[in-house]
């Protein structure tokens, strides 16, 4: 792309400032479906599956097809220039998991991802350049890309980024951002930032840097003034009396433009001031803002595409609430499911109620934080719905509900092999791994338990209900506040006595759910000696006889050594002190290590933890 249209973008991003976010259509509605499970879906699963690593080990960019006439699927995953390997992996793979569970039985589709870098995965069942190859052949660095910044006040930059495909040419390129930018401006107001995405191109800016690519941009000194012109020299010659007045002329006519010039700059920082204050004005106003909204500001989360539900679609997708439909309820409200019109997909439904303790601040901060997170072990939430006093959460549906109902079923108990709890240890693991370290922001849930753990047919375990998640800032390690949100038995001392929360109080309520998936039991029905299921736990480690926890529904056969193993690290997990436990990235390398552990457990942070 050529810098002169690079800066004119640039220039229509400074002009849009304080907009929200537009997306177009990810699945594309074009009239052209495939059946699932038909051979196009096996064909598009499978070449989406081996993107991440294709593209990674090509230096972030790669394309091809697979099958035969009509089934046959091109697709392409490309990342931002410069991403790291493992990054753009990552990427790649979140973006191929999503168009796979969204996208049901479309045969376009696309979606740009951001974290934990930007990268753009793309599958159709027509060559996108008409030609199949056309991907392939073009070289790595015709990429067109470009990250900037630019001074937007004395006091705050603005960052920007665009990325087109290499398919397209200068031209489409830059008429796609251009429009992107035209979106913008007939969408919202009163937004610090946000994004278009298009299939062919991607537009981003913020008040704050957003990625890696800006590491090695440096904001440009300002510009000095223009100098004056030259004093012009008295002529010995009347006949030059005429070229005096002109170029005297001349000179009036470059200063009055250097004047208007200097007042069209300062107007426009004047209106830009004048902006700031009124948003910041309008926001303080508001009633009940919380410490919480605050960090959503600082940290600029937008929602990327539009997510609200017409609320009489929820009404017809639940058959009005039925009872019938009811198949959970959750800490704020029931759970439904509900089948959505056309396509016939199915969904959760979760309708919070009027009395619960969650208002219109957990309500929002559930709709920001999970819209963000794309991971296999965390739920997809599909959308939201307000009417009035209503307020709904939609979600993908998990068939197996939540792993608290098998613990609490002696039938549906013995269905869980040990198999299947080990994987689900680290299943959950991996969900909040991503949470403390691979999402960005950093998110604590605050509230891990085993009704908040769904399971796929495959018993695949989800986290879910964000509810109650905080988001941490760079840098931020621990908060404390004056309202405690969890649960009985899975929140650590410092957190129910203090207020005090960290990562570190999603590890505690990891090892209690670790305890709970070996023995079969929920800690606050214990009905061992003891008064929970910490304490007997580490009564049994301090006897040598962990195994005594094993659930009876699977004594006859289970690996001893793993089974310890886990035990173990549960109870590193509970332990008094919150700098004793270890961090999530430590938990699942000894889960998926056979390395022996060398630390030992200290008394835990239970109820009866002086005994």
């Amino acid at each position: 792309m050529k810098q002169r249209s690079s800066l004119l973008i640039l220039c229509s991003v400074l002009i849009v400032s304080f907009v929200a976010s537009v997306s177009a259509q990810t699945c594309v509605h074009n009239g052209k479906n495939f059946i699932p499970n038909s051979t196009y879906d096996a064909n598009r699963r499978l070449i989406l599956s081996s993107l991440p690593s294709n593209a990674a080990a090509q230096d972030g960019f790669y394309s091809g097809s697979i099958g035969q006439e009509p089934s046959r699927v091109y697709a392409a995953g490309m990342c931002i220039p410069g991403a790291e390997a493992n990054d753009c992996s990552a990427c790649i793979k979140g973006a191929s998991d999503w168009l796979v569970q969204d996208c049901t039985n479309q045969t376009d589709a696309y979606y740009w991802a951001l974290d934990p870098t930007l990268c753009l995965v793309r599958y159709s069942n027509n060559s996108f350049s008409g030609s199949a190859g056309y991907w392939e052949i073009l070289p790595r660095q015709k990429s067109r890309y470009k990250a900037d910044v630019a001074a937007l006040t004395p006091f705050q930059n603005i960052y920007a980024l665009m990325q087109c495909t290499p398919d397209v040419s200068s031209g489409d390129c830059d008429n796609c951002l251009r429009q992107s930018v035209i979106d913008y401006q007939s969408c919202c107001g009163e937004k610090t930032g946000g994004y278009v995405m298009r299939p062919i191109c991607f537009f981003r800016w913020q008040l704050f840097t957003f990625s890696k690519a800006f590491g090695n941009i440096t904001l440009a000194p300002p510009s000095p003034p223009p100098s004056p012109p030259p004093l012009l020299q008295r002529q010995p010659s009347s006949a030059s009396d005429q070229a005096k007045k002109t170029d005297t002329g001349s000179r009036n006519i470059s200063l009055r433009t250097i004047i208007a010039i200097v007042v069209a700059v300062i107007v426009f920082i004047i209106i830009i001031i004048i902006i700031i204050v009124v948003v910041f004005a309008r926001r303080s106003t508001r009633g009940g803002k919380s410490d919480q909204q605050v960090e959503f500001n600082q940290t600029g989360i937008t929602t990327v595409r539009s997510l609200q539900f017409d609320f009489k679609t929820i009404e017809v997708a639940t058959n009005n609430f039925s009872e019938r439909n009811k198949i959970g309820r959750g800490g704020f409200g029931d759970v439904f499911k509900g089948t959505l019109m056309p396509g016939g997909r199915e969904v959760a439904v979760k309708r919070l109620s009027r009395t619960s303790e969650q208002g219109e601040k957990e309500f929002k901060n559930e709709v920001i934080v999970i819209a963000k997170l794309q991971h296999g072990n965390l739920v997809r939430l599909l959308g939201y719905s307000v009417k009035g006093e209503e307020r709904v959460l939609v979600y993908e549906f998990v068939p197996n509900k939540s792993l608290d109902s098998f613990l609490s079923d002696p039938l549906k108990q013995a269905q869980l092999s040990w198999t299947k709890r080990f994987n689900i240890i680290k299943g959950i693991a991996r969900g909040i791994l991503y949470l403390h370290q691979d999402s960005r922001p950093k998110i604590i849930h605050r509230d891990l338990k085993a009704d908040n753990i769904l399971l796929e047919a495959d018993m695949n375990p989800k986290i879910s209900d964000f509810g109650t998640a905080r988001i941490f800032g760079i840098g931020q390690t621990s908060s404390i506040t004056e309202r405690i949100f969890g649960t009985e038995g899975y929140m650590p001392p410092e957190y129910r006595c203090e207020g005090q929360f960290s990562v570190k109080t999603d590890v505690y309520s990891f090892g209690v759910l670790v305890l709970e998936i070996i023995c079969g039991k929920k800690n606050r029905s214990f009905c061992f000696p003891g008064p929970d299921l910490v304490t007997y736990a580490w009564r049994l480690w301090r006897e040598e006889t962990p195994l005594e926890l094993v659930d009876q529904t699977i004594l006859e056969n289970f690996p001893a050594e793993e089974v310890t193993r886990c035990i173990h690290i549960a109870l590193l997990c509970v332990q008094h002190e919150p700098t004793d436990r270890p961090h999530v990235s430590t938990i699942v390398s000894m889960l998926t290590s056979t390395t022996i552990i060398s630390h030992v457990p200290q008394t835990p942070g239970s109820l009866d933890s002086l005994y």
